[in-house]
């Protein structure tokens, strides 16, 4: 029970980072501009992620030649989250702007595991997983209204 109840802690801790980051970084795009915010928001976490490596000790930094190449691009993905952000907030606030990323990240989470994608071990999506899609996207319509 206690790994359950702390994997669901840090899932929670996740989701609130998400929300703490997303008016702090929609500000500092709102200053600065998208794309110079968004240089901002990932120096800071690259500077914050040398320094919980060296603090690991390095981790298994060497296997980063064991990595195909389209791994690279993983960054891509932070940055179209960090510009969706800088749009959508100031145009329909904060909590659904976050409540239409979260369904953004439920869809495809839900194709990711039903597909066994990159890797993940596959889950198949069935009707109470379908239910729970079904409502939260229920929730952003009526969020974003």
């Amino acid at each position: 029970m206690l790994p359950e109840l702390l994997t669901i802690l840090i899932g929670v801790l996740g989701g609130v980072a998400v929300g703490v980051q997303s008016p702090i970084a929609n500000n500092v795009g709102q200053k600065v501009g998208g794309a110079a915010g968004s240089l901002i928001v990932h120096i800071s976490g690259a500077l914050l992620s040398a320094v919980v490596l060296i603090i690991k000790g390095g981790e298994n930094i060497r296997a980063i030649r064991s990595l195909q190449w389209w791994m690279f691009g993983v960054g891509f993905f932070g940055v179209i989250l960090y510009l969706t952000i800088v749009y959508t907030i100031p145009r329909i606030g904060v909590a659904p702007a976050l409540t239409l990323i979260i369904v953004g990240q439920l869809s495809a989470g839900m194709l990711i595991d039903h597909f066994g994608l990159f890797g993940v071990e596959v889950r198949l999506v069935d009707g109470p997983r379908l239910l729970a899609a079904a409502l939260l996207l229920s929730g952003g319509y009526l969020m974003t209204r």
